[in-house]
Formats: C-alpha cells, structure tokens, sequence
C-alpha cells in the first residue's frame, strides 16, 4: 500500500475521520488491517446495545494509543461500516501507523 486512501483516513475540524469495517463476535479484538478503503477490526463483543462500538472505541484508541474519549463513533452506529472521529493524533501519524498494516485481499 503505497499511500492511505482518502476514503479511509481524512482530516477534518477538530481531528481526523476514520473509515471501519467492523467483524463482531470475534474471539480476540483486534485491528486485523485494510481492506476495501477501510480498517478492518474484529470485536469480541456481540452488536446489542453498543457493545460492539463501545469494544470498538476501545479497541481503536489502544491500537493508536489514544485515550478512549479521543475517539468516537460518528456514523453507522447499527452498521458493520462505520465513521471514527480521532482527537489528538496528526494525520500523518495515523497514516503512518495504517501504511504499516497493508493491504489484506
């Protein structure tokens, strides 16, 4: 993966926005990498009652090393495809971490 697509990562007001597809119910949570112009992320937690999200805000915020309320679930809160805001991290510090992963087929 040469660059991090503008799809996945973008600059806005206040932070960065974050492309995610989620995979619930995994047995570890984890980054597992980039697939399709989003973070794949498995979540070992069901999606009832924001469980998912929640595992998957802290989830995120561990693997950039953010604080959890530096990140939050800004669209498809019932989705598998979802939209992060992170707080605190440079675009060329995210993006740096995200080329390190790759492109999964």
């Amino acid at each position: 993966m040469a660059g991090v697509s503008d799809t996945l990562l973008s600059e806005h007001t206040g932070g960065l926005r974050l492309a995610v597809r989620v995979k619930p119910r995994a047995s570890k949570s984890r980054v597992l990498g980039v697939r399709h112009g989003a973070l794949e992320v498995a979540i070992a937690a069901p999606p009832v009652d924001g469980e998912a999200n929640k595992e998957l805000v802290k989830t995120v915020a561990h693997w950039f090393e953010l604080s959890k309320t530096r990140v939050r679930v800004t669209g498809g809160m019932t989705s598998k495809n979802k939209l992060l805001a992170l707080e605190g991290l440079s675009f060329s510090a995210a993006q740096d971490r995200l080329s390190k992963l790759g492109e999964r087929t």
